[in-house]
């Protein structure tokens, strides 16, 4: 893969790029752009939309979610066959936010062909088209796609993963924070077996009720074709095509921690989700307790471990200097606690202001959990949880900027048991 052209100071609401192939490619495009006047918070001012087209492909859509920052959006353009192609790229003035324009600073193409390093994972990323009532709401927009490779059984799998702004829909916004430690919805969609010369084999999607089923759709070359079906972003491979997204998907490596690593990358993506809140009503001040609002996400200590419950769920406590409260990830309640093993991410919200050198202890608490037998819950007699490793541990700044806190612990308890550390 190398970098095919550049062109650079455009700075117009519109713009056409040439690029010319001497063999057939997967190119991506890297659009450096910014909304003046944009602000994801603000109604009527969300963000400007860019359509980008090229050839006789179906024309696709870039949400300018970073506002006036300029920002480098990445799409794919599918397979282009050789000679000169002009790439198209406008705001669209029917689906763009009405106080937010668009400037396009530069874009840069990049091929990829069988034996690049990335190749399979650039060609067989899917078409997304929108779910039809979030259509000028601008909620829940797709921000990043990304893709874990990985082997099974001797084969190369490829899962592709979402991260949206927020869900509509599914898990509220507290529980989104005890169990997750984000506001975003993140939802792997597709995951496929290659056969050994990186064709498309088995494949599934996540659909409603998060169930695996294999995917039965269209594919335009090797890209599927999928649309976004419910509140919680889940996918089918039928559906009525809206808004068109192409997102050139990011390489990750999750053995080592959480999915929500992926937001680390791109800091701004913190900013976005605490935005859309704002817009949608779903912020509260600290100390008050309104539905299914959470406070300010700058209020919050953010908590990455490596845990393996076993019938049993954890949260974590926070105390502060000079205090002998204790403030809870879980809040209080055994459905916000984490029962799930593996990489997983919590919060805690402190007052307003409060730093690391505030911090007087760190806790960890195990409670039983019921275990689901044949739809019915039974109560186990004990349970455990391990907490093999402490992972990234971290405040948002005032520009929504994590900043980490470096602490190791380890420790194993039984449900029922409370766990502290000197911080």
């Amino acid at each position: 893969m190398r970098l095919l052209v550049a062109a650079c100071a455009v700075l117009s609401h519109a713009a056409t790029f040439p690029i010319r192939l001497d063999r057939p490619a997967e190119v991506v495009a890297e659009l450096h752009m910014r909304s003046p006047g944009a602000d994801f918070a603000k109604p009527g001012r969300e963000a400007a939309v860019a359509t980008v087209s090229v050839s006789s492909k179906p024309a696709h859509a870039v949400v300018l979610f970073a506002g006036e920052n300029l920002f480098p959006y990445r799409v794919f353009l599918g397979e282009l066959p050789v000679g000169e192609h002009m790439v198209r790229v406008e705001r669209d003035a029917s689906r763009s936010a009405g106080g937010a324009g668009l400037e396009i600073a530069s874009a840069r193409f990049f091929p990829y062909r069988p034996g690049d390093a990335d190749y399979r994972v650039v060609a067989h990323a899917p078409v997304v088209y929108a779910r039809p009532d979030t259509l000028g709401r601008f909620s829940d927009v797709p921000l990043v796609l990304y893709c874990e490779r990985f082997k099974e059984a001797g084969e190369e799998v490829l899962q592709y993963t979402i991260l949206f702004s927020n869900e509509d829909g599914g898990t509220p916004t507290p529980a989104l924070m005890a169990r997750w430690g984000r506001t975003t919805d993140i939802e792997w969609v597709y995951r496929v077996h290659l056969t050994p010369d990186g064709r498309a084999g088995r494949a599934a999607i996540q659909t409603r009720d998060h169930k695996e089923v294999p995917f039965a759709g269209v594919r335009e070359g090797s890209h599927p074709v999928l649309y976004v079906i419910t509140e919680n972003n889940m996918v089918g491979d039928s559906g009525p095509e809206t808004l068109r997204y192409q997102l050139a998907p990011w390489l990750v490596d999750l053995r080592d921690g959480s999915r929500e690593r992926v937001m680390d990358q791109e800091p701004l993506l913190y900013r976005v989700a605490a935005q859309e809140l704002q817009r949608e009503g779903k912020l509260r001040a600290f100390g008050k307790v309104e539905g299914e609002k959470i406070g300010d996400p700058r209020n919050y200590l953010y908590v990455e471990m490596k845990l393996d419950a076993r019938d049993a769920a954890a949260a974590v406590r926070v105390r502060l200097q000079g205090e002998r409260r204790w403030r809870s990830s879980h809040r209080g309640r055994l459905d916000y606690a984490i029962g799930r093993s593996g990489w997983v991410r919590t919060a805690v919200e402190l007052p307003p202001g409060a730093t690391p050198d505030r911090i007087a202890e760190l806790g960890l608490e195990c409670l039983l959990a019921p275990r689901r037998v044949n739809g019915t819950e039974t109560w186990p007699q004990q349970g455990s949880c391990r907490l093999e490793q402490l992972g990234r541990v971290f405040w948002l700044d005032a520009d929504y900027k994590p900043q980490p806190v470096t602490r190791r612990f380890s420790t194993e308890l039984a449900a029922g048991e409370l766990v502290t550390f000197d911080w």
